[in-house]
C-alpha cells in the first residue's frame, strides 16, 4: 500500500467512534419515536420547558465553537491557546450539565415530577431523553478533563491530532444531538 493510500484510510479509533455514534443515533431515534407514539396517550400533559434549557443550548453550542478552535490551535502547534480553549470547552461542558440539573429542578418545581408514582409520561420522557444525553455529555466532559490534564502534564514529542480529533467529533455530535432533542421537545 502506498503512502497516499495509507493516509486516506480511516484511523481505527475514528472508525470505532463513528460506529459508537451510529448506535447512539439509533438509541435516540428509538426514544424520540416512542415519544411520538406515547404522546397520543390520554394521560399526556403538555408543558413548556424551562428557560434555563435555552441557556444550556447556547452553552453547548459555544462549547462546540471552542472545541473547534482548540483543534485548530493544536494542529497549528499553538499549545497555550490549545490549552486555554480546551479548558474553556471543559468548563462550558460542566456548565451545560449544571444547567441541565437546574432545568430538571425547575420542571419538578412546576409540579411535574420526572420520575416516580406521581410522574406523567411526558415529564418522564423528558427526564429519560435529557438524562441520557446528559450522561453522554458527562462522559465527554471526563474525556475533556483527561485531554486537558495531558495537555499540561508532560511534553509532546509527537503532535498526533487523532485523539483530539476524535474528541472533537464526539463533542460536536453531542452538541448536534442536543440541538435536535431541544428542537424536537420544544416544538413536537
Amino acid at each position: 500500500m502506498s503512502v497516499s493510500q495509507e493516509r486516506k484510510r480511516l484511523h481505527p479509533h475514528k472508525f470505532t467512534m463513528w460506529v459508537a455514534l451510529a448506535s447512539i443515533v439509533m438509541m435516540f431515534a428509538g426514544l424520540t419515536s416512542a415519544y411520538i407514539v406515547k404522546k397520543a396517550n390520554s394521560q399526556w400533559i403538555e408543558f413548556e420547558l424551562p428557560t434555563v434549557f435555552w441557556y444550556s443550548t447556547l452553552t453547548i453550542i459555544l462549547s462546540s465553537v471552542t472545541m473547534h478552535l482548540s483543534i485548530k490551535s493544536f494542529k497549528a502547534r499553538e499549545m497555550s491557546r490549545y490549552r486555554a480553549l480546551l479548558g474553556l470547552t471543559t468548563l462550558l461542558g460542566i456548565a451545560f450539565v449544571v444547567l441541565q440539573f437546574i432545568g430538571f429542578g425547575k420542571i419538578e418545581e412546576g409540579g411535574m415530577p420526572l420520575f416516580g408514582y406521581d410522574s406523567n409520561p411526558s415529564a418522564s420522557f423528558v427526564g429519560i431523553i435529557f438524562g441520557l444525553h446528559g450522561l453522554h455529555v458527562l462522559g465527554g466532559v471526563i474525556a475533556l478533563i483527561i485531554l486537558f490534564l495531558r495537555a499540561y502534564i508532560g511534553n509532546r514529542k509527537v503532535y498526533s491530532s487523532t485523539g483530539i480529533e476524535i474528541m472533537g467529533t464526539y463533542w460536536h455530535f453531542v452538541d448536534l444531538l442536543w440541538v435536535y432533542l431541544f428542537i424536537f421537545l420544544n416544538w413536537m
